[in-house]
């Protein structure tokens, strides 16, 4: 780049041949004294090195010869002044280039150096050259460093040293040597070039904004260096980092052009501030819509507080995505467990809250809550320590009056509960490798439809994914592993939680979980759970189970289909209801379990796939259907595939309405349900009341409440061996655990019948 060729900007000052007036004895500014007609000054028309030059006798401590004219600053635009000097007679002098740095009213720039290095004549009629160069950028090789302020000079030499020598100086040459700087002419726009100073102190965002504003599709270059900003920055452009930037937290850098991850790194120098200063840019530009990571791996000490790397931002409800690369935790001490112990009183009058809660002020938002009568995933979702209140972010099933509870804050690779809403939020294709360190992702309390798609959550000390409240409010998790840091303990022994739920309309598709505690615990309703493979066993035989999925509320209206569910096993629940007898409302209710393959191996005998454990008394199934899945038991039998846990209380058989449990294939287990059953008998001795067990094969081993219809297989025969056409009357509920049924005949008759019986209302 040459401005004189490119623009025509006059640079070259005139020869000394064309008039000593425009050459100042002074700074060069309007009205200074001039050369012209000067005592100590001549035109030397034909010196045998110079041709025509100006002599010149030092008379003055320091003598100044200027340009008169104003030789223009352009940003990004480096000038050298280059004189030759030769001794003539007398003392030597010392001799450097140097100027006035005017601001566009000539007004002088003060604080700036303006003279370069000094050079002394050592020998008469000898040619020295002195040369120095002159720009904004405090680059290598650049002498006078002036910044952006100045916009002209007048640029001279000086003569210093002892007075009375004689010196010749050829014509003064001033020229743009910008090219010298710049590794692409074309391409490269050099903050420094408008005045950065790169110190890491001084502010240098006025300079990063001039570089932005001429780019005009040029990159620009952040040299090395230590770049202190102080204003919000965006460039328009490509830029390339090779130094670091500081900024205040609120403060933002917006790349629209290269706005990724690995520009955000180069430019931070620091992984996870380069991650948090790029989802703060993701929601505060519209320019883009997702944060590509490019494959890196960031690494992190410590947990990410997304909303504290935004503090504009309490709440975001426009579609963003994290994309394409790995978060992985290092280091031990800040991913620790906060845990405190508090006493507080509950009521159920106010389901969701705790009262007089000892040192509220030390409970954090987020902390895992645990005492007696509390359900599985209750969270602190609000904490007002003045009211000394805390408001969970479910019910508890038995903990009415004061006791002493537990809550514990987890720690969390990626932490969104700082934000009141977060809405339409994605993370994909990156892997959260906690490390045993830390758990994986927390969601904010609010805001629908958060999607995590192909990631993984490999080992997180505590949980996966966790929601404090609504934030999970149709949720989408498809093609995702869960990968456990406990496959080396003992199912019983295991304490981690792949992911939970507590609002509607959830959907986890395609997914892949191993070895935890449960694989996911589900509240609200309206649920799709599909083609996900989830396996908790271990080598111990005989051994104990858990569930992989938890249904927490008791009227779900949810659907688990096409998964396989791998040595665990679904339990549904109402451990959610404040209340939990049942009173009125629709109890177990509005369920699908269709087309699994569950598979168990070296199980105890009493293990079940299907276990409804109901809290409080009452409760009855209705509008349920089991179908079409593979129960298969190996190394080893089990009793049932369903069974009820009464540890609270057991299901009121009498009110079961509406339950379809067909077309399932039974291998290794003893007590095949089905309901409707069908049930063969033959009746060897004559009797008109014929009592008919259905040997525990009707569903959770409940009542036997109706025939539904009986066809003869064979002759009915009375005593006298004649053939009776006669339709027996069915009656159910019969014997000591109302799992019998009778057919009842006008006479004594013997036969053989299959009769359909179910343990329902219709």
């Amino acid at each position: 780049m040459n401005k004189a060729i490119t623009d025509g900007v006059l640079l070259m000052p005139p020869a000394f041949a064309d008039g000593l007036d425009v050459w100042s004895s002074g700074d060069g500014t309007s009205g200074s004294d001039t050369y012209l007609n000067a005592a100590n000054a001549a035109l030397v028309v034909a010196d045998q090195d110079f041709g025509s030059c100006l002599e010149l006798q030092k008379i003055e401590s320091t003598t100044f010869v200027r340009y008169m004219g104003q030789t223009p600053l352009l940003p990004g635009c480096y000038l050298r002044v280059t004189a030759r000097i030769k001794a003539i007679s007398g003392n030597f002098p010392e001799v450097r280039i140097a100027g006035y740095a005017a601001r566009g009213d000539g007004s002088e720039v003060t604080g700036l150096t303006t003279s370069g290095s000094s050079t002394t004549l050592t020998a008469y009629g000898d040619v020295v050259e002195v040369s120095a160069i002159i720009g904004a950028g405090n680059r290598g090789g650049v002498d006078l460093v002036w910044g952006r302020e100045p916009v002209y000079g007048h640029f001279g030499l000086d003569l210093t040293g002892a007075n009375g020598g004689i010196v010749r100086i050829d014509d003064i040459e001033v020229e743009d040597i910008t090219s010298v700087f710049l590794r692409d002419i074309v391409s490269t726009v050099d903050v420094r070039d408008f005045g950065a100073v790169g110190d890491g102190v001084t502010d240098d965002s006025d300079a990063f904004d001039a570089a932005n504003a001429v780019a005009d599709g040029r990159t620009i270059l952040v040299p090395a260096g230590t770049f202190r900003l102080e204003t919000d920055i965006a460039f328009d452009h490509l830029a390339k980092f090779e130094g670091t930037l500081s900024m205040p937290v609120e403060k933002m850098l917006l790349l629209r052009k290269n706005y990724d991850l690995p520009t955000y790194i180069e430019a931070f120098g620091d992984e996870g501030l380069a991650f948090r200063k790029a989802f703060q840019a993701l929601l505060n530009s519209s320019d883009h819509d997702s944060l590509d990571m490019c494959g890196r791996r960031v690494q992190v000490d410590g947990p990410i507080d997304m909303q504290a790397a935004v503090p504009n931002r309490d709440e975001f409800n426009t579609r963003r995505v994290i994309r394409n690369g790995q978060i992985e935790a290092t280091g031990d001490v800040n991913w620790d467990t906060v845990v405190t112990t508090s006493q507080a009183t509950y009521s159920t009058s106010d389901a969701r809250t705790l009262t007089n809660v000892t040192n509220a002020a030390n409970i954090e938002v987020g902390s895992y809550v645990e005492g007696v009568g509390v359900g599985r995933e209750i969270y602190v979702l609000e904490v007002n320590a003045a009211a000394e209140k805390i408001t969970l972010n479910a019910p508890l099933f038995d903990a009415v009056g004061t006791q002493t509870y537990t809550f514990s804050r987890f720690k969390y690779l990626i932490d969104l509960s700082g934000f009141s809403k977060l809405s339409k939020f994605n993370m994909s294709n990156i892997e959260f490798q906690c490390n045993d360190k830390t758990s994986g992702i927390m969601l904010a309390p609010a805001g629908p439809t958060f999607e995590l798609q192909e990631c993984f959550i490999s080992r997180p000390k505590d949980r996966g994914l966790t929601s404090i409240g609504g934030g999970c409010q149709g949720i989408l998790i498809d093609r995702c592993q869960f990968l456990s840091s406990e496959e080396s303990e003992t199912v019983e022994n295991r304490t981690t939680i792949a992911l939970n739920v507590n609002s509607n309309d959830a959907k986890v598709r395609d997914c892949r979980a191993t070895q935890f505690r449960h694989f996911m615990c589900m509240a609200g309703q309206n649920h799709l759970i599909m083609g996900n493979h989830f396996f908790q066993g271990d080598g111990i035989s005989g051994g104990v189970r858990t569930a992989g999925i938890v249904l927490q509320d008791n009227f779900t209206a949810s659907v688990i289909s096409g998964n396989y569910i791998d040595n665990c096993f679904v339990e549904w629940t109402n451990e959610r209801d404040a209340t939990p007898e049942f009173s009125t409302g629709f109890s177990f209710s509005s369920f699908s379990l269709t087309d699994n393959v569950f598979l168990a191996s070296d199980v105890a005998d009493w293990f079940s796939y299907l276990v409804v454990k109901p809290h409080g008394s009452g409760h009855f199934l209705n509008g349920v259907s089991v179908s079409g899945n593979r129960f298969r038991s190996i190394n080893g039998t089990i009793t049932r595939a369903e069974r009820v846990d009464t540890s609270y209380a057991d299901l009121s058989h009498e009110q079961n309405r509406a339950v379809y449990f067909e077309g399932n294939s039974y291998h290794n287990i003893d007590e095949q349900a089905s309901n409707p059953l069908v049930v063969a008998h033959e009746q060897n001795t004559n009797s008109t009341i014929w009592t008919i067990g259905t040997n525990k094969k009707l569903p959770f081993e409940s009542y036997c409440q109706f025939v539904d219809s009986v066809a003869l297989v064979g002759d009915i025969r009375n005593t006298a061996n004649a053939r009776v056409f006669e339709n027996p009357v069915g009656r159910g509920r019969i014997g000591a655990n109302e799992d019998e049924f009778t057919l009842e005949f006008a006479s004594e008759v013997r036969g053989l019948i299959r009769a359909t019986v179910r343990m329902d209302k219709e």
